[in-house]
């Protein structure tokens, strides 16, 4: 009985290993088919909201163009509006230009007509002796335009007089007739040099700096101007007088000094006791 057990157990044929191959196949074809279903789904979902997208943003354009349409008509009919009234306004400008040329014209014939007249009235009247007093006139005018011309071109001091800077301005000074104006030259180190009720001792003298050092006297009282500059004026009164005098050396070289002394119109050359200023 064990030998037909053994017998019977060993000829009894077992499942083809081929069949399991093909199981395990078609699982994996079915998990691919499953992944490929998947992905495809997801992308047919995508292309979907894309589409949506792509729509919705197509609508938007569309109102835009609309809208600018919409604007471009509204602009159009503005313009031609605008230009209508150019034209108009063109037009009455032409006609404005032609009345203006026209009365331009006209007062152009009359200043023409009055001018004409004028001179052939004034020919008539006029004599030779006319003439001459005339001329005579405008040449006063115009030396008392030059005087008063290079007056204005000379500085004033902080008192407001005129500071002349040479001989020619100082005359021109004395025909104005404010002041009077005496002229001095001293020389350097030299003796007491009076000009008007003043006497003047030159200390020192700086030509390449234009200053100088000087003495004034009045009154048996002196008082020194140390390193004063070339056209810069020196005041002081005398004799309890209101208005100063004035003292203004132009030049100065190693041997002197030239300038002039300006008193008020009318004031005494006397000598007085005085008072400085400027010093």
């Amino acid at each position: 009985m064990n030998e037909f057990q053994e017998f019977s157990h060993t000829g009894t044929p077992g499942t083809p290993r081929w069949v399991g191959l093909a199981v395990g196949v078609l699982g994996a074809l079915s998990l691919i088919g499953l992944g490929l279903g998947w992905s495809a789904l997801n992308q047919a979902k995508s292309l979907e909201q894309t589409a949506v997208a792509s729509k919705q943003a197509g609508d938007a354009l569309s109102q835009r163009l609309a809208k600018e349409d919409e604007i471009n008509q509204q602009l159009q009919s503005d313009l031609k509006v605008i230009a209508d009234k150019l034209n108009v306004t063109q037009g009455e400008l032409v006609t404005a230009r032609k009345q203006n040329k026209t009365a331009t014209h006209a007062v152009d014939q009359k200043v023409d007509s009055l001018a004409s007249s004028m001179k052939t009235e004034l020919a008539t009247k006029a004599s030779a002796d006319d003439l001459t007093k005339l001329n005579g006139d405008v040449t006063g005018v115009k030396g008392d335009l030059d005087a008063a011309k290079n007056s204005i071109q000379m500085a004033r001091s902080e008192m407001g007089t005129l500071i002349a800077r040479n001989h020619d301005e100082i005359d021109q000074l004395r025909r104005i007739g404010q002041r009077d104006y005496f002229e001095f030259t001293v020389q350097r180190k030299g003796s007491a040099t009076k000009v008007g009720s003043i006497q003047l001792v030159l200390k020192d003298t700086n030509p390449k700096k234009n200053q100088y050092t000087m003495n004034v006297l009045a009154d048996d009282n002196s008082f020194e101007k140390k390193n004063r500059s070339v056209n810069e004026p020196i005041f002081f009164y005398t004799g309890g007088g209101r208005s100063a005098l004035e003292l203004v050396v132009n030049k100065v070289t190693k041997a002197g000094a030239t300038g002039y002394l300006s008193i008020p119109k009318g004031a005494p050359t006397a000598t007085a006791s005085v008072a400085t200023s400027g010093q």
